[in-house]
């Protein structure tokens, strides 16, 4: 049952990755249009940091840190391919009411491949009430923790554009 689950995982992971070189072009290209439209989107803008890692015994194992530039409504998206995991999650940072009250919706799609159990698809949103400089910790596979089992942690941080 598992065997004709590999060529499709393999399928999964090789767009996955061709789909992740697509957007780091992309990436750079809305970036750039991003930063076209900042004089009209001035006070508006915000910086959003993101810093990815693997905690593995408490030590960190691997760690990638982002800086994104965008605005209210218009979602970060970051993807972390594995050997045997992919993981995709889209960050849209809201104003509500004038700005007085800003959240986070963070989204999360996960795909694991298991011999036993073949290929499993998790999926969440969460909406998190933020303020500037707070530190937003997002789990994709999720906050409880297992002995000996790495960890995946996602640091947020927003804060106003300033040129």
């Amino acid at each position: 049952m598992t065997r004709p689950l590999a060529p499709i995982l393999f399928l999964i992971l090789a767009l996955c990755a061709s789909a992740a070189h697509a957007e780091e072009e992309g990436d750079s290209q809305a970036d750039s249009s991003i930063q076209n439209l900042l004089p009209r989107f001035k006070g508006r803008a915000v910086v959003m940091d993101i810093d990815a890692r693997i905690l593995e015994n408490d030590e960190i194992t691997w760690n990638e840190a982002h800086q994104k530039i965008t605005i209210p409504g218009r979602p970060v998206e970051i993807k972390l391919i594995g050997e045997n995991l992919v993981i995709v999650a889209r960050f849209t940072f809201i104003r509500h009411q004038g700005g007085r009250q800003k959240f986070l919706v963070a989204q999360g799609q996960v795909w694991t491949a298991d011999p036993q159990q073949g290929i499993r698809y998790q999926t969440s949103v969460q909406t998190i009430p933020l303020e500037f400089d707070e530190k937003i910790c997002y789990f994709p596979l999720g906050s409880f923790k297992q002995e000996a089992a790495p960890s995946i942690e996602i640091m947020l941080t927003i804060n106003p554009y300033e040129e």
